[in-house]
């Protein structure tokens, strides 16, 4: 007679968990989107809870500073804007189009759109973190280093790049907050 054939194989069966488990995180995190100030604030906490961690238990400075870099990287990627004019503006020159008058065409309004957008950046910051924070707790990560030169290492890294960005900014003129800018309200009539 047939043999009865299992529904499904063990593979099927943790695939279809894995599934399931992705598509309740994706909603969970689909829900948090409109909560920007409380997410952040749980990243902070989350922040507080790993440097807290370091402090305490005298250790894991590699892990520190690799998650230091790593977070300054996604920083920088939050500040840049999407298509970059330094960019355009050399392809313009490859192409022979840089170089004619200006006109009102040519200045329209752009508005700025960040490379790496607000939520992207939220959430690869909470999963360093997290994945940080797992870090500590394993005795191979805790790489034995002298502490202070990561630190001013650090501390340079972060002055250069910033003073890099801004320079940026401030020649092809662009500000990626939208608390500094000029509001234009309805007239009323």
């Amino acid at each position: 007679m047939d043999s009865a054939e299992p529904e499904q194989t063990p593979y099927a069966a943790i695939s279809a968990q894995t599934t399931r488990f992705g598509r309740q995180f994706q909603t969970y995190l689909d829900k948090s989107t409109p909560y920007t100030t409380y997410r952040w604030i749980g990243t902070g906490a989350l922040l507080f809870l790993f440097l807290l961690r370091i402090v305490l238990a005298e250790g894991w400075y590699i892990v520190c500073y690799s998650l230091g870099i790593y977070l300054l990287n996604l920083f920088l990627a939050f500040l840049q804007p999407k298509f970059d004019p330094s960019i355009e503006q050399d392809t313009e020159m490859e192409d022979g189009s840089a170089g004619g008058l200006p006109t009102k065409q040519d200045e329209e309004f752009r508005p700025f759109i960040r490379r790496l957008p607000e939520f992207k950046f939220w959430l690869a910051a909470t999963r360093a973190l997290t994945i940080a924070f797992v870090c500590t707790w394993f005795q191979m990560f805790n790489i034995p280093v002298f502490w202070p030169v990561l630190v001013i290492y650090w501390l340079i890294l972060v002055a250069l790049t910033m003073r890099r960005q801004i320079q940026h900014m401030i020649k092809y003129r662009y500000v990626p907050f939208s608390f500094g800018k000029t509001r234009y309200t309805r007239a009323s009539t």
